[in-house]
């Protein structure tokens, strides 16, 4: 419990982080639509937070190394709040485009240091505790800031106003706290072929995942007006999604160790497939079918990430995973910048479901890479255990290393 309590103002940044960061995408889709954005300039919002975030994964690990954690978050979240800020002097999407593209690198940034120091300060005798503790506030926090979309007034100062506090907030816990900032670490090298080259399966998992959850989350507020749902509706339709994927996560994680990983994330494509195509046949006929659909899209998109990662990790030395997940973290990111900006051309020409067939064909990609995998691939000798990975930063990778003498070594190509 000491321990738990000393990470407590890192728990804290990280919620404040979250609410603020979070509640920003959905709050610009709905504030665009207002003001008369296009569908297309609303996704290009979405893919300019996730250009940002990923040159917020490669600078903040070098930014923290010549500047300190402490004067790195600060300058990280001194641009989040400058991103939400500048929102409402100038309604232009370009214009909040590049904002956006600010917002991404500080939640990318902050995120990084967070979780640099929290790699640094645990030991093998807390480290299950701590990231546990670690997951449950970065899930609650996501849910609330869902919620804050159902009280935000679109298009209006205070609501940006309000976000932009968060990201002050969120520096109070680490300027008064009297822990001392860890060592630096060393930033990772990035070599997203090798990853592929290393798990074919694994890097496909990552990159579909990038499709599907950037695209829900930064046009799905797109596809909630389309179907009529208000602001408050839109929340619960958001957190209704957030919320499936935190139900997902045990069961994920038991059928991930006990059965081959290439059999899991098939299965689990195809359910996303069928759960998919149902809702963009049948998700917008009640209030209710929209809420289940969201809830049922969570329980089958948010699980892909971790049992990817987890997979292409079960091949690598141990000396290389953070470089595995840094190459991860790209091909995430990679998906993340396409997918809004194509699912807004399609809902713009298509209509709404074509949201929900867009993810449906990305995942049957994926259904495809790993029948062609099993046929080609061997299976991993030794496997990690199944964990929940928020796709937050590149340094997450430390936190999640196994004891020593419990590393998986390498088969070979999958």
């Amino acid at each position: 419990m000491r321990a738990l309590v000393s990470f407590a103002a890192l728990f804290l940044s990280v919620a404040l982080v979250q609410l603020g960061s979070g509640a920003l995408g959905p709050l610009d889709a709905l504030s665009g639509a207002a003001s008369g954005f296009s569908t297309a300039e609303i996704g290009v919002l979405g893919s300019a937070h996730f250009a940002g975030f990923f040159v917020g994964c490669w600078l903040a690990p070098r930014m923290t190394g010549s500047a300190g954690h402490s004067r790195a978050f600060a300058a990280f979240a001194a641009l989040g709040a400058i991103g939400a800020l500048g929102h409402p002097m100038h309604v232009d999407p370009w214009f909040w485009a590049g904002l956006r593209v600010l917002s991404g690198l500080a939640v990318a940034g902050c995120y990084t240091v967070i979780e640099s120091w929290l790699q640094a300060k645990v030991v093998n005798a807390n480290r299950g505790r701590v990231l546990g503790v670690y997951r449950v506030v970065d899930l609650v926090a996501s849910v609330g800031a869902q919620g804050l979309i159902a009280v935000l007034p679109p298009s209006a100062y205070v609501s940006y106003n309000i976000l932009a506090m968060f990201c002050c907030l969120c520096l109070v816990p680490l300027a008064v706290t009297r822990a001392a900032p860890p060592p630096v670490p060393t930033a990772p090298r990035l070599r997203p072929l090798a990853a592929m080259r290393l798990s074919p399966l694994g890097a496909a998992g990552v990159f579909v995942a990038g499709i599907t959850m950037p695209a829900f989350r930064m046009v799905g507020p797109v596809y909630g007006l389309e179907v009529g749902l208000d602001a408050p509706g839109i929340a619960l339709f958001l957190a209704a999604a957030v919320t499936g994927g935190a139900v997902a996560q045990i069961p994920a994680g038991w059928l991930s160790d006990r059965y081959d990983r290439r059999w899991v994330l098939i299965a689990v494509s195809a359910a996303a497939v069928a759960v998919c195509l149902v809702v963009a046949g049948y998700g917008a006929s009640s209030v209710t079918a929209v809420y289940a659909g969201a809830f049922a899209f969570g329980l089958v998109a948010f699980p892909i990430f971790s049992i990817s990662s987890a997979h292409a990790n079960d091949f690598v030395e141990p000396d290389s995973v953070v470089e595995l997940n840094a190459a991860l973290m790209f091909l995430y990111a990679c998906g993340a910048v396409l997918s809004p900006v194509v699912a807004a051309a399609l809902i713009d020409r298509f209509g709404a479901p074509a949201l929900f067939v867009f993810i449906a064909a990305a995942h049957v990609g994926l259904a495809g890479v790993g029948f062609r995998r099993m046929m080609r691939g061997r299976r991993a000798a030794r496997r990690t255990p199944y964990r929940y990975t928020p796709r937050t930063s590149f340094v997450l990778a430390r936190l999640l290393r196994r004891r020593n003498g419990d590393d998986p070594g390498s088969q070979g190509p999958r």
